[in-house]
């Protein structure tokens, strides 16, 4: 099977060589960019201030690399959450002890906030200080779900943002662009994880039709982006590895 991978470039590696070892062909075609921090001193003071912080919740392994640009000592007394395996492997490369993190099960149904509260929710009370470590949009402001932060205030945390890195659109070369309009015609199997990234795709194939193409994606949201879009063919799967590589092999 041929399968698109849609992933950042850094992201998309460790997938390519799991699907490959499986003996798919694979084609990077990232529809998400990632860019430093928009703002350098509130990424530095959001640093600074980690030890008086009792957790920091990272979105992203993408928001953990851009937080430990340079090396951070992590405080004994801050928890790391994150909601999903990929994110707590680069918690752990970034220095952070295992011991210290808090991420949900490989077999739980999403990798999100909703699977994640119910382990931290007992370390949250009224003055508990949490950061959100996200990325930001192309206008520079951290952007992403409000669904945990809610929950934290409603609880009487004190909730600090920060973006430390940025999502933009790729820019494709005429190759890549010609190589997506092949892959959006012949069958290959796209898998998504991202809305954004289906919006960024439809930007830069605007008069392509996706009617011929497959995609797998690792939630309702993104699977109905993918409808909307126009995909021929959209398959929802987990987010593991091991689920989404079953799900590709269902529908070869």
């Amino acid at each position: 099977m041929r399968v698109v991978l849609t992933r950042p470039r850094r992201e998309a590696g460790r997938w390519a060589q799991a699907l490959v070892a499986r003996g798919h062909e694979v084609l990077l075609l990232p529809l998400i960019a990632i860019a430093p921090a928009p703002d350098a001193a509130s990424l530095r003071r959001a640093v600074d201030a980690l030890p008086g912080c009792q957790a920091a919740m990272f979105v992203s392994g993408s928001a953990v690399r851009g937080f430990f640009r340079e090396p951070v000592p992590w405080p004994a007394t801050t928890r790391a959450w994150c909601t999903g395996p990929g994110t707590a492997r680069a918690l752990q490369e970034s220095g952070v002890p295992a011991a210290n993190i808090d991420v949900p099960d490989g077999d739980a149904v999403q990798f999100e906030s909703e699977s994640l509260w119910p382990l931290v929710s007992d370390q949250v009370r009224a003055g508990t200080r949490v950061l959100l470590v996200r990325g930001a949009g192309a206008d520079g402001r951290p952007s992403g779900r409000d669904w945990l932060a809610s929950r934290l205030h409603a609880a009487g945390a004190q909730v600090d943002v920060v973006a430390s890195y940025t999502r933009q659109a790729p820019a494709w070369s005429e190759q890549e662009r010609a190589t997506a309009s092949e892959a959006a015609r012949d069958g290959s199997t796209w898998l998504l994880s991202s809305s954004e990234a289906v919006a960024h795709l439809r930007s830069l194939l605007p008069d392509v039709p996706l009617s011929q193409a497959r995609a797998v994606a690792t939630h309702e949201r993104i699977a109905q982006a993918a409808r909307d879009a126009g995909f021929g063919v959209v398959c929802l799967s987990r987010p593991s590895e091991d689920a989404v590589t079953a799900t590709l092999e269902s529908i070869g």
